[in-house]
C-alpha cells in the first residue's frame, strides 16, 4: 500500500466501546499525519458509510471496537464500495464478534477452550440457574456473547449471583455466555501479517480483567516479555496464530487466552480491531520487536486489501 496518499480513519461508531475508539483513533491519526498519509476523519455516528462514495480515498483504516466496525458491519460496506481496509474481512469479523460461535468452531477444530454454556436473554425466567452453575463446576464468568473489553462481565459462584449477573449481561445482549471459569493468568498474543507478536501477561488486583483495568485502573501490569519458558512462549503464539486462522482472521488482530487449574492454554475470545490506545496491547508487543507505535501504524495500514486481493 505504499501508494496510499490519503486515508479515511473510522473511529468512534455508537457501540459501547466509543470512547475507547476514540481514543484509538487519535492515536493512529496523529501516527498517520507523521507519515505524511492525509486523514480523513470519519464517525460512523455522524456521517453514513456510504458517503464515502463521495471521498477519493486510497483506504479505510479502521479503529472502530465492538459492534457497527468489528462485527463485519463496516466490511460488508466497504466490499461493497470496493475499498481496501484494514484487518479481517466481513465474515471473519462477523464470527469472531460472536464469542459463542467462535468457542463452538475452536472446539470442533480441536482448539482447547473453556466448557461453557449460551443462554438466550428471554429464557432468564424459567433458566435452572442452579443446574446451570454445577454443570460448569460451580464458578462461572458471564460475558455478552457479542460485546468487548469486559463490557457486561461479572463471575458467579452461586444461583443468585449468577441470575444476577446474566440478568446484568441482558441488558447489553440477548445472547449470553457462560463459562467455566479460568484461575489464569490470562495472556494475550497480537497478531501483524503472518507473524505473531511476543505474549503479554496480564496481571490485576481486581478479580478479573475488567473494563476498569483495562482503561481506567493504574495498578494493572502488562509484563512483556510474559515470564514463560521458551516453549512455552512459542504454544502461546502458534496457538494464537492457530486460533486467528481459524475464523478466516487476516491483516492483524489479537488473540486472548487464560491458564486453567491445570496449567493448560485456554482460548478465551479473538478481536479483529484491537485497541490502540496508549495503554494498549499489540502496541506493547510491538515494541518488544523493536517496533514503534509510528511504525506499527504504517504495518497496520499496509495490510489494507479488498475483499477480492
Amino acid at each position: 500500500m505504499s501508494h496510499v496518499k490519503r486515508v479515511a480513519l473510522f473511529a468512534g461508531g455508537t457501540s459501547a466501546e466509543r470512547e475507547v475508539s476514540l481514543r484509538s483513533g487519535k492515536a493512529i491519526e496523529e501516527a498517520l499525519r507523521a507519515n505524511h498519509i492525509d486523514v480523513l476523519w470519519f464517525d460512523p455516528k455522524e456521517r453514513s458509510l456510504l458517503e464515502l462514495q463521495n471521498e477519493s480515498v486510497d483506504a479505510v483504516f479502521i479503529a472502530l471496537h465492538g459492534r457497527g466496525g468489528e462485527d463485519g458491519e463496516a466490511q460488508a460496506v466497504l466490499e461493497y464500495l470496493q475499498l481496501p481496509y484494514t484487518g479481517s474481512g466481513m465474515m471473519a469479523c462477523a464470527l469472531a464478534m460472536d464469542k459463542s460461535r467462535t468457542k463452538a468452531l475452536w472446539q470442533g477444530m480441536g482448539l482447547p477452550t473453556a466448557r461453557s454454556a449460551t443462554v438466550s436473554a428471554d429464557d432468564l425466567i424459567a433458566l435452572d440457574y442452579e443446574a446451570l452453575l454445577t454443570s460448569l463446576g460451580g464458578e462461572v464468568m458471564v460475558k455478552p456473547a457479542h460485546e468487548g473489553s469486559s463490557i457486561g462481565m461479572a463471575r458467579a459462584t452461586s444461583a443468585e449471583e449468577l441470575r444476577s449477573a446474566l440478568t446484568s449481561a441482558s441488558e447489553f445482549d440477548t445472547e449470553l455466555l457462560v463459562e467455566q471459569w479460568l484461575s489464569g493468568p490470562e495472556l494475550t498474543v497480537g497478531i501483524l501479517g503472518e507473524q505473531a507478536l511476543p505474549a503479554i501477561r496480564v496481571k490485576t488486583p481486581h478479580l478479573f480483567y475488567d473494563y476498569q483495568a483495562k482503561y481506567e485502573d493504574h495498578s494493572t501490569e502488562y509484563l512483556c516479555p510474559a515470564g514463560l519458558m521458551e516453549q512455552e512462549e512459542l504454544a502461546a503464539r502458534e496457538l494464537a496464530l492457530k486460533a486467528f486462522h481459524a475464523v478466516g482472521g487476516r491483516g492483524w488482530g489479537r488473540v486472548d487466552m487464560m491458564y486453567d487449574a491445570q496449567s493448560n492454554l485456554q482460548l478465551l475470545e479473538v478481536n479483529m480491531v484491537p485497541g490502540m490506545t496508549a495503554k494498549s496491547l499489540v502496541p506493547m508487543a510491538a515494541k518488544q520487536l523493536g517496533m514503534d507505535f509510528s511504525q506499527l501504524v504504517m504495518r497496520v495500514l499496509a495490510t489494507a486489501q479488498t475483499a477480492t486481493d
